[in-house]
């Protein structure tokens, strides 16, 4: 008799948390490739400063976010994950939205776990008023909003909306948060575990 192999744990491990990378990977896309003219212009709101950031005749702005492609809006913080703020000496101000996963509950499906997926969304309190009375953190909500609002996505499930509240961090900083429940889908796409395979409390015949 032997204890299986860690090969043979590693092969049969199973978690559902380890499809948190994958589900932020298609959320991240779903915001800012695969709905092109929404994204456009969350890019405008995140980045450009001016209270005229989403007015079409200011081409610069267009030329500007052009540089901003997914990588660039996360090597510059722009979408987080990890839930911190940094701030450097001259840097020009920021809005954020950090992606969170939480409450985390069982399904009918053990491979499978719903949870709640959340966008805080904070801006300069100094940058949130634009044009014709429009505030920036609510605009950001509403094209988050406009586009995860009932979507399926794959891997996730469907997404709905539960809540949004206003969030004030500071004398400087402020936003909103939007709620979401994520209903994962037994479509799920992720690796399936192969049950042939002895669990590490298993053993075997030599």
């Amino acid at each position: 008799m032997r204890i299986a192999t860690s090969k043979v744990i590693e092969e049969n491990y199973k978690s559902s948390f380890m499809s948190c990378e994958k589900d932020q990977e298609t959320i991240w896309k779903k915001l800012f490739i695969d709905t092109k003219d929404y994204s456009n212009k969350l890019k405008k709101l995140l980045v450009i400063n001016s209270p005229h950031c989403l007015d079409p005749e200011h081409e610069e702005f267009n030329e500007e976010i052009k540089k901003y492609d997914l990588r660039k809006l996360r090597e510059g913080q722009y979408i987080k994950v990890v839930p911190k703020l940094m701030f450097s000496d001259h840097e020009n101000v920021k809005s954020y939205i950090l992606l969170e996963f939480d409450n985390f509950i069982p399904t009918d499906n053990p491979q499978y776990r719903d949870c709640l997926i959340s966008f805080s969304i904070i801006c300069h309190l100094d940058s949130w008023e634009l044009d014709d009375y429009k505030l920036r953190p609510i605009q950001i909500a509403s094209y988050i909003d406009g586009i995860m609002n009932e979507a399926h996505l794959s891997g996730i499930g469907k997404l709905e909306f539960i809540g949004a509240k206003q969030v004030i961090l500071n004398e400087f900083l402020g936003g909103i948060v939007l709620q979401y429940r994520a209903t994962h889908s037994d479509a799920d796409d992720a690796e399936k575990v192969n049950n042939a395979i002895p669990a590490y409390t298993q053993t075997t015949n030599l």
